[in-house]
């Protein structure tokens, strides 16, 4: 297989279209027409349709395109390191993390990270739903917690913990009363399990406010409403400053957060890079080290 046509088919795929690949790249819209040409003709297959105004990939098109896609990327990611010596990371690194870590602590390690890779083209999406690396184009994704993915590898780099906290001037619920509390989405009377110094107990709990989002969550009980379970990171300031205290530790496993890439991708150095920068930001990956990052 010609590897100069294949690599034009995926740009033609890639931008949707030969006059769109052509002004992005300043390539003639006719030699790229003709390499792809050149290529269906050599699989005896048609990689695209062709309408009058639009260009779709053929069902062997995309096959082709999805699996091609990141090999080539490989080799130019290899090529390039071999260029600059695999010392100088370069390049568009994009990178998924979820809400409360992007909210706590990426602003800071996204601009700290800038200063010191200024090569390096950083792009940060905050979301917490499970991405598609490979077909989504992402070169590394945080998680929270992951799933077993076997087409994925990396590393914890952060453990967090749940803890039950509360406004000194909230009462405790005792004797089969509930406390008021603040949960992450509507419900009934809910029981959560702690573990204190004395043991383990439960607590009962009515919600009286339903907020999505933890930040919001812990202002609210800030403001005294009811009693949550938070990361013991986000509130690890008012717990020392005594503005909340601490109920007991949520009875269940920690929380760890996850540098995710694809297994079968070379390991790019700029990629390299972040997870050095995240190891050298979060050296012992304590609660306390991310409350640093975290303002009062």
């Amino acid at each position: 297989m010609d590897l100069l046509a294949l690599a034009d088919f995926n740009l033609v795929a890639r931008h949707g279209g030969f006059g769109k690949a052509a002004r992005a790249t300043g390539r003639p819209k006719a030699t790229l027409s003709r390499r792809v040409g050149e290529l269906e003709s050599s699989l005896d297959l048609r990689l695209f349709e062709r309408g009058a105004r639009s260009l779709k990939l053929t069902e062997e098109g995309r096959a082709l395109f999805e699996r091609t896609g990141a090999l080539l990327a490989e080799l130019d990611e290899t090529a390039s390191a071999i260029a600059s010596g695999g010392q100088r990371p370069k390049g568009r690194l994009r990178i998924s993390a979820p809400l409360l870590f992007s909210q706590t602590a990426m602003g800071r390690i996204a601009a700290g990270f800038a200063l010191k890779y200024p090569e390096v083209r950083l792009e940060v999406t905050t979301e917490d739903r499970p991405v598609d690396m490979i077909e989504e184009g992402y070169d590394l994704a945080i998680r929270v917690n992951p799933d077993p993915d076997e087409s994925l590898v990396g590393r914890a780099f952060l453990r967090d913990r749940l803890v039950v906290v509360a406004s000194p001037d909230l009462p405790r619920a005792s004797g089969g009363l509930a406390a008021p509390g603040v949960a992450r989405w509507a419900g009934d009377r809910q029981t959560w399990h702690v573990k204190t110094q004395g043991g383990r107990s439960t607590i009962a709990i009515e919600p009286v406010l339903a907020l999505s989002m933890l930040v919001m969550v812990r202002d609210a009980v800030r403001a005294g409403v009811g009693a949550a379970r938070l990361p013991i990171s986000l509130v690890a300031h008012d717990l020392a400053d005594g503005t909340l205290v601490l109920w007991g530790d949520i009875d269940g496993p920690e929380i760890a957060l996850w540098a995710l890439y694809p297994s079968r991708r070379l390991l790019s150095a700029r990629v390299s890079a972040f997870l050095n920068f995240l190891k050298q930001a979060f050296p012992n990956g304590t609660p306390d080290e991310l409350a640093a990052y975290i303002g009062r």
